[in-house]
């Protein structure tokens, strides 16, 4: 099984709220998500121990640039969000490197299943 997994100091209150209904990833992850994929939804650094939040699957997975982000994946990423720009800050602080609005990005919409 895949996970999805997140940061703790970025996501972990969203997360364990429930208030996170997509992940946007730089990239084409087509071939890494697909519909109907369960998922580990999990929290924590790189390289270390990380937290099984919730088993989720994977409703759909949209390939788009940055600067096409709609309201919807902007709030499925982070209540928060509101602008296409907030999503770029975000990414530059998590890959740790120089983004454009005309980078390809996943948004990867997933819905908790409960055991």
């Amino acid at each position: 099984m895949r996970a999805l997994n997140f940061y703790s100091s970025v996501y972990h209150g969203i997360l364990v709220c429930r208030n996170k209904s997509c992940t946007i990833r730089l990239g084409d992850k087509r071939d890494k998500y697909r519909e109907g994929d369960l998922v580990w939804v999990t929290y924590g650094d790189r390289f270390k121990k990380r937290k099984k939040v919730f088993t989720a699957v994977i409703d759909r997975v949209e390939v788009k640039r940055l600067r096409e982000l709609t309201r919807e994946d902007l709030q499925g990423e982070n209540p928060d969000m509101q602008r296409a720009e907030d999503a770029l800050e975000l990414l530059r602080k998590i890959y740790e490197r120089d983004i454009s609005l005309d980078d390809t990005v996943s948004v990867i919409y997933f819905s908790e299943v409960s055991d």
